[in-house]
This record gives C-alpha cells, sequence and structure tokens, in this order.
C-alpha cells in the first residue's frame, strides 16, 4: 500500500472489491480487463470528488455495507443509492459532499425510493484507493487472485490507503452538490438524470424490478448458425436475469435457442459484451471479469455504450434486445462521450477541477 489509512471497512455486504477503469491491454495473455462493471458511474463519480477518471474506488454489490472514514475527504455515489446514509444524512448518487473524520457511510440493503431491487454502487473517494498497481491497474482480478487488496473481495476489518487528493481545503470542505447522472433503464441509452434529490426520485421511480431494459445489441459471428425461428426469438423476446449471473456474466432465461445444426467451434475471442448461447440455449451476457476466449456461439454483442447499463439491471428484472448495425453502435458511444462532456463542462463552470477536453476518452479503452 502506497497511502495512509483513509477508510475502514466495518461491513462488505454481499461483495465489495477496489475497482478502476480496468485493465486493458493484457487479453493475449488470458488477462480479463475488469475494473467497474459501470465504468460511466465511476467516472463521474471521481470526477466529483476531484479525482483522475481513472482512480480506484468501491464497487458495492446489494447494499449492506458499512464504511468508516479516517480521515477527512469528499465522497461520491453512482448507481443504486440503497438508501445510502452518512451518519443518517442521505447520499444520494451523483452528489459531492465533505466527509469528516470517523464519519460512517451505511449502504441498506434495499433502496426506499425506489421499486427497483438495488445491485450494484460505485464509491468514489477524493484521492482515490491507492492499493498497489498491478499491469497498469487497481482493480481487483477475483477469479484469478490479483490486484486490488491481496486480489480478493473485502472483508469486515480491512483498512483501504487513500492517495493525495488535488483538492485544496476549501475544496474539500466545499458544501454538497450533485450533477445529472444517466439513468440505466432508459431505451436508446439517452440520458437523464436530475439536479436535486427529490428529482431524482422522480426519475427513478419507473425503474421498477418489472421495467424492462432495452439494450442495443449487433448480431454476432454465428448468428446465422441458428434457426429463423430462434433468431426471432432472441430478437423478440423479454428474457429474465437469473441467480446465477456475477461479474463474470448475466445470465437469461427464456425461449430456447437452437442452432440449425450442432456443428463444433474452434475457440474463439470474446469481449465484455458478447452474447454466447451454451447448449442449454439460453444467452449469457458476458461481463468485465469474462474469459478471453470461449468456445460457444456468438449470437450477438451488446454495444459498447449500452454495457454499463446491465451492471445495474436487477437480478430477476428483465430486457430486451433491440438490433443495430455498426453505424449506429459508433453513434451511440459518440453520444455518450458527448454526454460525459457535458458534465466536465458543467463542473468547471461552477469552478469544480474537471477534464478541460476529450471527457469521456479512456473510460473504458478497448483491449
Amino acid at each position: 500500500m502506497n497511502g495512509s489509512v483513509g477508510l475502514t471497512i466495518l461491513r462488505p455486504g454481499m461483495l465489495a472489491s477496489v475497482q478502476d477503469l480496468g485493465r486493458h491491454g493484457h487479453r493475449e495473455r488470458g488477462i480479463c480487463p475488469g475494473g467497474a462493471l459501470d465504468p460511466i458511474g465511476l467516472q463521474i463519480a471521481n470526477w466529483l470528488v476531484g479525482n483522475a477518471a481513472g482512480a480506484a474506488g468501491l464497487e458495492l454489490t446489494m447494499g449492506g455495507c458499512e464504511i468508516r472514514f479516517e480521515r477527512a475527504c469528499r465522497i461520491a455515489l453512482a448507481g443504486d443509492d440503497f438508501a445510502a446514509r452518512l451518519d443518517g444524512q442521505p447520499v444520494w448518487p451523483g452528489w459531492s459532499l465533505p466527509v469528516a473524520e470517523g464519519q460512517v457511510l451505511r449502504l441498506g440493503m434495499q433502496n426506499e425510493w425506489q421499486p427497483k431491487p438495488g445491485l450494484r454502487s460505485w464509491l468514489a473517494v477524493a484521492g482515490g484507493i491507492d492499493v498497489q498497481m498491478v499491469l497498469g491497474s487497481r482493480s481487483t482480478d477475483l477469479k484469478a487472485g490479483f490486484g486490488g487488496l491481496e486480489g480478493r473481495a473485502l472483508r469486515r476489518g480491512d483498512a483501504l490507503p487513500l492517495g493525495p487528493s488535488e483538492l485544496d481545503a476549501e475544496q474539500l470542505a466545499r458544501r454538497r452538490f450533485g450533477v445529472r447522472m444517466p439513468l440505466w433503464n432508459l431505451d436508446n441509452g439517452k440520458a437523464s438524470g436530475a439536479s436535486s434529490p427529490d428529482s431524482d426520485r422522480t426519475a427513478r421511480s419507473g425503474a421498477g424490478a418489472d421495467a424492462t431494459l432495452v439494450l442495443r445489441v449487433m448480431p454476432g459471428p454465428e448468428c446465422e448458425q441458428f434457426t429463423e425461428a430462434s433468431k426471432d426469438a432472441f430478437w423478440q423476446s423479454r428474457w429474465r436475469i437469473t441467480p446465477q449471473s456475477s461479474r463474470m456474466g448475466n445470465r437469461l432465461e427464456g425461449p430456447v435457442l437452437e442452432r440449425s445444426r450442432s456443428v463444433d467451434m474452434l475457440s474463439s475471442g470474446v469481449v465484455p459484451g458478447t452474447i454466447q448461447v451454451p447448449p442449454s440455449g439460453q444467452p449469457i451476457v458476458l461481463m468485465g471479469d469474462s474469459q478471453t476466449t470461449g468456445g460457444y456461439p456468438r449470437i450477438g454483442a451488446v454495444i459498447r455504450a449500452d454495457l454499463w447499463r446491465l451492471a445495474s439491471a436487477p437480478i430477476g428484472g428483465h430486457l430486451r434486445f433491440a438490433r443495430v448495425d455498426a453505424a449506429q453502435a459508433l453513434a451511440a458511444w459518440q453520444q455518450q462521450q458527448s454526454l460525459l462532456a457535458g458534465v466536465a463542462r458543467s463542473l468547471r463552470h461552477a469552478g469544480w477541477p474537471a477534464p478541460s477536453q476529450n471527457a469521456g476518452e479512456g473510460a473504458n479503452d478497448a483491449d
């Protein structure tokens, strides 16, 4: 560890780990990119506390955690808030607020303001979590057992160091403020959010467990190997996210997808977003901790601009796939970068440190 102790894990919840924007450029070694499953949320949260976009934060799964801050700092949450409280005071996603030494952040098991069951939150802290860098990243590779804190999920009593913050004393103590955050459940990845806690609750109130998330998908290399009925079912059906989902992949439940004929496949490269169909006929959408090669047919791929939304989709929730082409996928990515650039401009106009240009570049670099 490099910095002084900045926070202590009093209760980790179901799964907590150190994550940044990922470990890219090592796929030929069989090393997955990993990183925060919502890189957009972590990037904005980092800006809100004066960090660079790629600073390491915490990924917290299904709430139920408590964190004590051992020195004065600044924090911001992204994703689900799980009725988060800092010494009893509400903390909303997309808001930056000062923290005094000894204060405790608590995330409940259920977000009391929205009917959608919570799944993940991302916490940024001024200075960033200053664990050792491994292959260019501080992210925890839970499968391989390296990075983060000893390559493992966080436990009760773990003490984590913080790096030096670029904020001065006045900025660290500045009263809380917020920015508009993109919402996971809006069709076509449109950006929306809220500039006040009350309007944020209103905006999120439609994100119930019965909401259907629409993800834009490009056909995969083996899409044409499936029967016409299966291809129709893939694009037209409502798929359920099963409890067997994880950081490696989201397993879906719906109609059985069948190939026109059964043929052996050589292992081929896969990336986060790839939709594989194993012999069960039930698709798997690969996530950040997925393997780098696979032998199942690839029926499609969730576009890069939409994959973060799946990270916050609830277990038991439903989704549909909307077919797009490469030009539409690129346009969606450019729209997302414009959203990030707009957030950076808003922060600069408010006198807060933020990137002056190319705000969104590097948020999830390709391998």
